[in-house]
């Protein structure tokens, strides 16, 4: 109690707490306020506790300020294996199944119905069955033997997968919207001649470029899916054979071979792996479930909320999508209010979603993604600073940022633990070394801490498949790949993606031009879904081709006093004009230069997608296309211009 009178100097020295006459009611109440503290300080939330000084988080690699490693490594040695009997995709899930044994693996579900697990024990089984029958078809057990696979993301792919490992064969993934060219391609240079398919449609369209003569080496299709009788007699005309799955797995001819222990270094494969599949191994590394939407993007939304997913690898576009909603369905004022007060704890290092806010506002957009997440990874493409920071709130789970490439497995930088500051894509990983080297054309220097961003390491691939040339521009000779990004060191060492190398042009008046950089700073606008940048050396000034967002075009024009339907609104030339004026006013916050911004553009229904050959299948955009396609409007544009 003599602790208390130095709380209250005020009071005069000769005061004691025995001449206080309290009531009651009045001590109960300081009895409930003291307990009220003493719970405060127990359970008050902590800070995540970062594994570096935030400050600095890469170190300079033999005193260069323009090379730098991961602060979590003693010394410059790169990591080359997290653990010593891991080192093979077959080795990672082979310590999943260690660890997780008969528990549950790869998640599905039919509509309206929960999800159902295939375990650990019996996905193993499965693909150790599988393997064997693809070499009782015929395939070799070495890295030179390709399988093609043909299907959408569900676990007989996984299953698949596994089965070309354990055998220490090369997976070779196929997408309809290569394209007929690329398809061909692609099975002529694997000299592939078996491939796994999900669907009869996708089984037609390989049987039509052997019918063709165009793919010889293909052989034979294995289908998950039941198929009809005249595609069989269809495959037998052309030569090809044609299986169900439960055909070739076949327990009772498993082989016994030595060459069960997969040897192969995923990193000689061709490489058009999507780098959310290498992360998607690393889950099974550690014994955990992964759960596949239904194959229909209209029900993604209800599969997350069924699934309740703990960690949700994402791309930059679908938490733009939500940030809009949230923005769109609240009340603004208190919306603002709230993210500002859990963004206060985020700058103090504490991310939680049982505050206050969470249970008053924010429980209802958590509850949309499951209501169980704690890690969210985005990568693949940037993600505006105030969406990230304003979904790190509202969230309430740790949110990572990633930057790499498939070349190099990946991920090269990752956000620290305990670092939730925007505008960057974290530090080195470990098993990589980041450098910058000068571009004298967009004058962007090293010395300066900018340049084009090369990585070497362990997780580098060696080179393109049976491609010398394409090898030779992309790998130097001292190792580094050239991943044609233009990146900045910031002063706590992590890095910010700047620019981009390729793709420039020149403007008539000589200045440079980085299209897809302009175009990440337009996406940022409430009513644009996709845009793009398009100028010309014999023009001087830009113009732009913009989607605009379907699901808050409509409300967002209303706002400015416009209506009519989305298409209708697109033709309205008072909404380009109030677009425009939008993009701009991002563009001048963003620090674009006059000469970066779009003078005209045209307002388009239809979205960019890789089924319209106007994306790639890792979405993105595919320029020669996009500009043969716009071509008649980007005329008019420049004509109207100039009159």
């Amino acid at each position: 109690m003599d602790n208390l009178k130095t709380l209250l100097p005020s009071l005069p020295t000769s005061f004691s707490l025995s001449s206080l006459s309290l009531s009651p009611s009045s001590i109960i109440g300081l009895g409930a306020l003291a307990s009220l503290t003493t719970y405060w300080l127990v359970t008050r939330p902590r800070p995540t506790q970062p594994p570096c000084d935030l400050q600095a988080q890469s170190i300079p690699v033999q005193g260069d300020q323009s090379c730098r490693r991961s602060a979590l490594l003693t010394d410059d040695n790169l990591l080359e294996f997290y653990y010593e009997d891991t080192k093979t995709v077959y080795d990672m899930f082979q310590r999943g199944l260690q660890i997780a044994g008969n528990g549950p693996c790869l998640g599905f579900r039919n509509p309206g119905e929960p999800y159902q697990w295939i375990s650990y024990t019996e996905v193993a089984e499965r693909a150790q069955v599988l393997g064997s029958g693809l070499l009782a078809k015929g395939c070799k057990p070495n890295p030179q033997q390709f399988v093609g696979i043909f299907a959408q993301n569900r676990p007989e792919w996984v299953i698949a997968e596994l089965a070309c490992y354990t055998f220490s064969m090369a997976l070779v993934p196929l997408y309809d919207t290569l394209g007929l060219e690329a398809m061909v391609h692609i099975l002529n240079l694997a000299e592939i001649s078996m491939v796994i398919c999900d669907k009869e449609d996708k089984a037609e369209s390989l049987l039509k470029h052997k019918e063709k003569g165009v793919t010889p080496a293909l052989s034979c299709l294995v289908l998950f899916n039941p198929f009809s009788a005249a595609l069989l007699e269809r495959g037998r005309k052309c030569g090809v054979e044609i299986l169900q799955l439960s055909q070739i797995m076949v327990r009772n001819i498993i082989l016994v071979l030595l060459c069960t222990v997969a040897h192969l270094n995923p990193l000689v494969l061709y490489c058009i792996v999507h780098s959310f599949s290498l992360l998607q191994v690393s889950m099974f590394c550690h014994g955990a479930r992964v759960g596949f939407y239904q194959g229909d993007i209209s029900l993604l939304m209800d599969d997350i909320k069924t699934l309740k997913p703990t960690f949700f690898p994402v791309v930059p576009r679908l938490l733009n999508r939500i940030y809009d909603k949230v923005s769109a369905t609240h009340q603004r004022a208190l919306l603002h209010y709230a993210v500002r007060r859990k963004q206060a704890e985020l700058s103090s290092g504490v991310v939680r979603n049982n505050s206050v806010w969470d249970r008053l506002i924010f429980n209802k957009i958590q509850a949309s993604l499951g209501g169980n997440l704690r890690f969210i990874l985005t990568a693949s493409a940037p993600i505006s600073p105030t969406v990230l920071s304003f979904l790190r709130a509202t969230l309430g789970c740790l949110i990572f940022e990633g930057y790499g490439q498939t070349e190099c497995t990946a991920g090269c930088t990752f956000s620290m633990p305990g670092d939730w500051s925007a505008g960057h894509v974290g530090a080195p990983l470990p098993c990589a070394m980041v450098k910058l080297t000068d571009i004298p054309d967009m004058n962007y220097y090293a010395k300066n801490g900018e340049g084009e961003i090369c990585i070497r390491g362990h997780s580098v691939f060696r080179g393109y498949l049976k491609d010398e040339e394409r090898t030779g521009e992309t790998l130097d000779a001292d190792g580094w790949l050239h991943t044609g990004d233009v990146g900045q060191w910031l002063p706590n060492g992590t890095l910010r993606i700047v620019d981009r190398k390729k793709h420039i042009f020149k403007l008539s008046q000589g200045e440079y031009i980085a299209p897809e950089k302009i175009e990440n700073v337009y996406t940022r606008c409430v009513p644009v879904l996709q845009v793009f940048v398009h100028g010309d050396s014999l023009q001087s000034y830009l113009i732009g081709v913009v989607v605009p967002d379907p699901e808050v075009f409509v409300d967002w024009a209303k706002e400015r006093g416009i209506v009519g339907s989305y298409e209708e609104l697109c033709q309205n030339p008072d909404v380009k004009k109030a677009v425009l004026e939008d993009m701009t006013a991002v563009g001048k916050e963003a620090g674009l230069k006059s000469f970066e911004q779009v003078k005209d553009l045209y307002l388009h229904p239809d979205m960019f997608s890789v089924s319209n050959g106007l994306l790639t299948p890792t979405l993105k955009s595919r320029r020669v296309d996009l500009r043969r396609v716009f071509s008649e409007q980007i005329a008019r544009m420049y004509r109207k211009s100039s009159v």
